[in-house]
């Protein structure tokens, strides 16, 4: 028989594994001078095949277009992407991932890789298999956000 408080405690648990990931991401991320929220920006920016607009990036990162403006204003100065103009409307601004964008995001890739390993490590492969596909329900059968 479950308590009356076992959602509880699995909510708690959840919350607890989800501050480890954000303290491994933000301890991979402070060498290369990248916060978690720019590395989230590049990383959805590599996703389109083309470059995005910035409306399309703050769509795709549920936030709102002065959050993505400050974002690719730190990853400019760095050199990791780029404003470029859009070739059909000069009013309309994209966002190009530079090579050393690209360099950042292969490095990430591999201390990702490393992370979930080491998170991971104390379960089978199937029980990997188990949470993989647990987790997949959880996100699948979470309601759209509704936008104010």
């Amino acid at each position: 028989m479950e308590s009356p408080d076992s959602d509880g405690m699995l909510a708690e648990q959840l919350l607890r594994l989800t501050r480890r990931l954000q303290r491994i991401q933000s301890r991979q991320l402070e060498p290369i001078g990248i916060t978690p929220a720019q590395f989230r920006l590049l990383r959805t920016t590599a996703h389109y095949e083309g470059a995005p607009r910035m409306a399309d990036l703050a769509e795709r990162l549920d936030v709102v277009p002065r959050a993505v403006t400050t974002l690719v204003d730190g990853l400019e100065a760095s050199g990791r992407v780029r404003r470029a103009p859009d070739p059909t409307n000069r009013r309309v601004v994209r966002i190009e991932i530079t090579e050393e964008g690209r360099a950042v995001l292969r490095s990430m890739r591999a201390a990702r890789k490393a992370a979930a390993e080491e998170i991971l490590a104390p379960l089978t492969a199937e029980q990997r298999e188990v949470l993989g596909g647990l987790l997949t329900a959880l996100v699948d059968g979470m309601p759209e956000r509704r936008r104010c």
